[in-house]
């Protein structure tokens, strides 16, 4: 499988937000998340860093 987790810099600290992320995308100012059971979250945040090896996304609050 191929789903990433995502976290979300905040206060200077990561703080897992979402697991098993199969859609990211950005809209905006916002990014959307859906993980493979069909949540969804959309957060006020920019990609910072992704590590698809390491099924690794990291976001940072805007």
């Amino acid at each position: 499988m191929c789903e990433a987790n995502a976290y979300l810099i905040k206060d200077g600290q990561e703080k897992p937000i979402m697991e098993s992320v199969d859609i990211l995308r950005p809209e905006g100012k916002e990014i959307y998340l859906q993980d493979i059971f069909g949540g969804q979250r959309t957060i006020k945040a920019r990609i910072k860093q992704m590590s698809l090896v390491d099924h690794r996304i990291l976001l940072e609050e805007e």
